[in-house]
């Protein structure tokens, strides 16, 4: 009795500290600060979230492209607001703040591969790397970094008809796949080497290193999963964006699905359930793996030729939709209060037509995400085709990621989540969704 006793009680905390270790990551872009009006995310509003999250990914710094040091990509704001952000571990003890490296928003028209060149450089110019990035997380107070490298990405899906897909098939057998980066063996062991060094350098001042895996960044190419594993603390996979109106201006579909839909020509690579099986074939320890999950969607221009019943794969769209007033200068990008505040709640609103709300069908399968659509009108203007997880749907993503027993889930980001209540009078309801879901 005293025995089964003991092992119910060692269950239970075996259970705690499985529980105890489940991840939320929400990461935020600082640049929402200096947004206007609604858009701005303050830090307010900010510290709402973070009742929920484990750890706060603080984005974006950059690299010297002389230097390779790590540097603030916008030292006005940054030199006060990175200790507005770590003062909030007052409120949030247990609260991590860690410091994410590229993420797409590093970007220097002048040296559009310094990512790699990093890669490349000898010792001391990676050591400048390294001890510039100790001495910037440890002088404000930040408990890690977070490599989101901008390694080159892998090739959009291409339109072809039938007899373009035989040819694109008959072709490959002398041309071979297509190469985005010819060193990307070489660099994979230079990305090792370098995590290597940073790994050991962090621990021995008690910080921590975590990487994200950009969207469309092919892990086979970078990263040696046996070997790099080890050094981070949690690798966050933004499985999300494998279509885009930027990458496929010619088509819609759904930009993050769970699974495989394998109709219509749709590459078996880009779902998240192959994402996933990858690294965890790679060695890498499941619950050293966090899903990421879009606060966004990804919005299309529909033709008339595109036809009106929204059903993807959507042919004949016309590239990006106009961005959302939240980030207007982002073409195809629609945050969620922007997307939840075109949906049609009215079964007789118009259809067509530039004030037409956009109709929202809903993935009974689970299995692939939702969309809304507003149909093209006949001088094929006004038409708007949006991919997104809304609430339910991030809800199902993060049941899925406790079914896998990953470690957890990392939101991108805060400031697409409606922070102001907008839709429901619920602020954050993606992240209290996503909340929900997880131990």
């Amino acid at each position: 009795m005293k025995l089964f006793l003991l092992l119910c009680v060692l269950g239970i905390h075996s259970l705690s500290l499985v529980q105890g270790e489940t991840k939320l990551v929400c990461y935020y872009d600082s640049s929402a600060f200096l947004r206007q009006g609604l858009a701005k995310l303050d830090v307010a509003n900010l510290e709402v979230a973070l009742q929920f999250c484990t750890h706060l990914v603080y984005g974006y710094a950059g690299i010297n492209r002389e230097t390779f040091e790590l540097q603030s990509l916008n030292v006005d704001i940054d030199m006060f607001h990175y200790g507005d952000i770590t003062k909030l571990r007052a409120r949030f003890p247990r609260l991590k703040i860690l410091l994410s490296v590229g993420g797409d928003h590093d970007l220097d028209a002048s040296e559009s591969n310094k990512y790699l060149n990093l890669l490349e450089a000898n010792a001391t110019t990676q050591q400048n790397f390294i001890d510039s990035s100790m001495i910037l997380l440890r002088s404000n107070k930040f408990d890690g970094l977070d490599l989101a490298f901008q390694l080159p990405k892998n090739k959009p899906r291409k339109v072809h008809g039938t007899l373009g897909t035989y040819w694109k098939s008959f072709k490959k057998l002398f041309t071979g796949n297509y190469i985005v980066d010819i060193n990307a063996e070489v660099h994979k062991e230079q990305y090792t080497e370098l995590v290597s060094k940073l790994s050991r350098a962090l621990k021995s001042v008690d910080l921590s290193l975590t990487m994200t895996v950009l969207p469309n960044v092919n892990s086979t190419w970078y990263f040696d999963v046996p070997k790099i594993v080890n050094h981070f603390d949690f690798i966050n996979l933004a499985a999300f964006d494998f279509l885009t109106p930027l990458r496929n201006p010619e088509e819609a579909d759904y930009s993050a699905p769970i699974f495989f839909l394998d109709e219509q020509n749709r590459l078996p690579h880009l779902n998240i359930e192959y994402q996933l099986n990858y690294w965890q074939q790679n060695h890498c320890p499941t619950n050293k793996l966090n899903l990421g999950i879009a606060s966004y969607g990804r919005a299309w221009k529909l033709s008339t030729d595109s036809g009106v019943s929204g059903a993807p794969v959507v042919p004949s769209t016309q590239g990006a939709a106009p961005g959302g007033l939240q980030i207007a200068s982002t073409e195809g990008l629609l945050s969620w209060p922007e997307i939840c505040s075109k949906i049609s709640q009215n079964a007789t609103a118009a259809y067509r037509g530039h004030n037409a709300p956009i109709r929202k069908t809903t993935d009974l399968t689970s299995k692939y995400g939702n969309y809304a659509f507003r149909p093209a009108d006949e001088d094929g203007e006004h038409g708007l085709w949006v991919s997104y997880d809304d609430p339910d749907f991030a809800g199902i993503k993060a049941d899925y990621a406790k079914r896998r027993g990953l470690g957890g889930v990392a939101l991108f980001d805060l400031s697409y989540d409606d922070f102001r209540g907008l839709c429901t009078g619920n602020k954050f309801p993606i992240l209290r969704s996503i909340k929900s879901f997880l131990p």
